[in-house]
């Protein structure tokens, strides 16, 4: 059965259909805008920190293999003192071979992780999207027809256009999921 609306205002419906669309313009650059924020996320994991990272753990092996040189270069002359400081270089230079290859091992976990969990999200941004490209124009075009007939039939029930009185409107009721008639 169709409902019944009571327009009080034009200018109420209009306003609303006006906000909508200033709405949908907002909500779409917003979805638009997570969806390259997740892009620049994974090119900065995947390309810029792992190349820094490659480039500094084949740095630090070379300071690494320049320090067991210097370590092997001092043993094989006798020098007890210079060998306790190429020691230690290179050590430190272990600690940072090491550290780089940790660094490495994140980024290859932060890279699966960010795809693991982006992916369901952005599934549901791409819908949030495709509803707003599809189904929200269509609720703009209602309404700019609703609108439409609501003043003919305004100029029809008023001669000269003015509204006195409030004329009631049959307007189909909204769908409802799940519900029988």
């Amino acid at each position: 059965m169709a409902g019944h609306a009571h327009i009080t205002s034009l200018e109420a419906i209009e306003a609303f259909r006006a906000n909508l669309i200033i709405y949908l313009g907002r909500a779409r650059a917003a979805t638009e805008e997570v969806g390259s924020d997740i892009q620049r996320a994974k090119m900065w994991i995947q390309n810029d920190q792992r190349r820094n990272w490659e480039h500094e753990r084949k740095v630090r092996g070379k300071k690494l293999e320049a320090a067991q040189n210097e370590l092997f270069s001092a043993r094989l002359s006798n020098l007890q003192e210079a060998s306790t400081v190429q020691f230690m270089a290179r050590q430190r230079a272990e600690r940072e071979v090491r550290e780089a290859d940790e660094k490495l091992a994140v980024l290859k976990k932060w890279d699966r992780e960010l795809e693991n969990r982006s992916e369901p999200l952005l599934k549901q941004v791409d819908q949030l999207q495709s509803f707003l490209t599809t189904e929200m124009p269509r609720a703009v075009s209602y309404l700019t027809e609703t609108i439409k007939i609501l003043e003919a039939y305004a100029d029809v029930s008023m001669p000269g256009g003015g509204l006195a009185e409030t004329p009631k409107v049959e307007t189909p009721a909204a769908p409802t999921e799940g519900k029988s008639s």
